[in-house]
């Protein structure tokens, strides 16, 4: 059975967090991140500005995208380590229907060619600085979700809750305590 249709800003507050995490998660020369993934596509002094001279409208979005590529290609290179890699949700990985949705949705701005910080809510702005504290406070929630460690990542072991921004907040929020390699929060999810 498809999953049914999620409205559009409940995909923007997801494409919001991944993005945010995407970011946070990069590697870029001569600053400090966390060093998830070995991409720094965003900012202007690196990948961002190959993007700027190849497409000078979208850039914005690609550079946001391409990072975003690179964070789920980390999660999936994670998740392939499980016996049931399909049979979890992270925050990059939600299953092929919701995926495709919020494929669409950046679609749909990069075609528009709208301002990022202008149609997503992003927890914090990532033209500054990177710092673990505004990362950490954007990312925190009161509570903080339950999790046992187990050997592929961070399983959330209470219940999912219901809204699918919801849930991506507390995928978001189980990447706390940072560490020194992405976590995968994740889901068990048999559906």
């Amino acid at each position: 059975m498809p999953p049914s249709r999620i409205a559009p800003d409940i995909l923007d507050r997801i494409l919001a967090l991944q993005i945010s995490v995407a970011w946070a998660g990069e590697t870029p020369d001569g600053a400090s991140r966390l060093n998830w993934w070995r991409t720094d596509m965003i900012d202007v002094g690196a990948g961002g500005y190959l993007l700027e001279e190849m497409m000078p409208r979208t850039s914005r979005w690609a550079s946001l995208e391409a990072a975003l590529r690179a964070a789920i290609q980390a999660d999936q290179q994670k998740r392939l380590d499980m016996a049931k890699p399909d049979a979890v949700r992270t925050l990059f990985f939600w299953g092929f229907g919701i995926d495709e949705q919020l494929s669409d949705r950046l679609r749909e701005h990069k075609l528009h060619q709208s301002d990022p910080d202008g149609v997503l809510a992003l927890p914090m702005n990532i033209s500054e600085e990177f710092s673990r504290e505004a990362f950490e406070a954007a990312v925190q929630l009161d509570p903080e979700p339950k999790y046992k460690v187990v050997p592929s990542g961070r399983q959330i072991v209470e219940p999912m809750p219901g809204g699918h921004d919801r849930c991506a907040a507390k995928l978001a929020a189980a990447l706390l305590p940072l560490s020194d390699e992405y976590p995968m929060p994740f889901y068990s999810w048999e559906g």
